[in-house]
């Protein structure tokens, strides 16, 4: 196969000889930080996008993908709504809910909540409350399960980590308290109803284990006197990504009077600070490789200056400018190419051991996730190798420009 003396000479110098140790050992040292740098901007852009990723689907398990409901006031109508949603392209179901913020007590310890109200029939195709449920079934909330002390009472479902913090488990009864209340000719009197536990579940996020707590929808107006209307519908999609046609869509149906919100805007500041802290990661880890190609210039220098005879024979013999030039480019190149390889290979061998073992794991009441995981993206690939080897090949622009410049006359005069 022909290949051009180009090519042959600029890996020819690549092996440098005993004589030239030292600019192997620096060639090597630029073949690692540029390796080094890769490794690190994988691994950081992995573990940023596994991080959104998990949060993401812990997210919508617990939340729906687009919520309907009306500023300041309750649905009445959401029948109706549902009904006409219902057409709306790539929608696959959606549920009404009830919220309100309650204080649960058993014995003597109390904790915050939000009380949620769900339809048992519909909510399972919006949410993955079944999905995450540790104990007991969605059917029991519809239903008056008997306690110990013989009381009738309804179902509650609370998350795993408020079940801890209350000290209760299924069977164990729990005072729902609700700080709107009756007002009375001594002040406000707060509504309270006594739920027995039915239910335990896990999401994964420690801010909804414990904080969460459902009941039925019907046993929600009940307890807080409320004719038959919700608070707002909940809908799921098909496609998470593509939700602002289908909020155009739905808008339209439904009227201004009507909010309609999809996940990235309820959430919309929380993902943005996730981006920025990705792009800046990116940013800023691609210093190291800028790091590694000083390390490339020094090289190709001492290598101008080690052959500078060879360089002024090969312009002697007709070798022109752009050809020494090449030499030297591709050289550069060359250490990019194998630092970037090596490191994107390290890059996935350190991913697959965390994502396997787990090795860094998290505090869960300090961060949304269990354990770190690393998910590496074909995009982020393409950058990051990209941007490797284009500044290695800008850090040889000078030193192959000032080996082309080289007078063989003056080169070869004093040999």
């Amino acid at each position: 196969m022909n290949v051009p003396y180009e090519v042959f000479i600029a890996f020819r110098y690549l092996r440098a000889k005993r004589k030239q140790a030292f600019i192997s050992v620096i060639t090597g040292i630029s073949i690692a930080g540029v390796g080094i740098g890769v490794m690190a901007l994988i691994l950081v852009l992995g573990v940023m996008t596994g991080f959104t990723s998990d949060l993401r689907e812990k997210i919508l398990g617990t939340n729906s993908h687009i919520v309907i409901s009306a500023p300041g006031t309750m649905l009445r109508d959401y029948r109706s709504i549902m009904n006409q949603i219902s057409t709306v392209p790539d929608v696959i179901a959606s549920t009404p809910f009830i919220i309100c913020q309650v204080m649960l007590s058993s014995g003597s310890s109390v904790s915050g909540a939000v009380l949620r109200g769900i339809d048992i029939t519909t909510a399972p195709q919006v949410i993955d409350l079944p999905k995450t449920l540790v104990e007991g079934s969605l059917e029991l909330l519809e239903q008056e399960t008997q306690s110990a002390e013989g009381e009738k009472l309804p179902g509650i479902i609370v998350g795993k980590e408020l079940s801890r913090l209350l000290g209760i488990y299924p069977g164990s009864p729990v005072t729902v308290i609700s700080p709107t209340g009756l007002l009375s000719p001594t002040g406000m009197t707060p509504r309270w109803k006594k739920f027995i536990v039915v239910g335990i579940f896990e999401s994964g996020m420690y801010e909804y284990d414990t904080s969460i707590a459902y009941i039925s929808n019907a046993n929600a107006q009940q307890f807080l006197k409320m004719a038959d209307e919700v608070s707002g519908i909940e809908i799921r999609v098909r496609d998470i990504y593509k939700t602002a046609g289908v909020v155009s869509a739905i808008q339209q149906r439904v009227g201004p009077a009507l909010q309609v919100r999809d996940w990235k805007e309820m959430h919309r500041n929380l993902y943005s600070a996730l981006q920025l802290e990705k792009t800046a990661m990116f940013v800023i880890l691609t210093l190291i490789i800028l790091v590694a190609a000083f390390s490339i210039v020094a090289t190709l220098i001492m290598m101008v200056t080690e052959k500078h005879k060879e360089i002024a024979i090969l312009k002697a013999m007709g070798a022109t400018s752009g050809a020494i030039q090449r030499i030297f480019m591709l050289q550069g190149v060359v250490i990019g190419c194998i630092g970037t390889l090596l490191g994107l290979g390290m890059g996935f061998l350190l991913a697959f051991i965390q994502n396997r073992y787990q090795i860094v794991s998290l505090s869960k009441d300090v961060y949304y996730i269990p354990a770190l995981t690393v998910k590496i993206s074909a995009l982020d690939v393409t950058w990051v190798a990209v941007c490797a080897v284009l500044i290695s090949f800008l850090a040889t622009m000078y030193p192959s420009r000032q080996a082309a410049a080289l007078d063989p006359a003056e080169a070869l005069r004093y040999e």
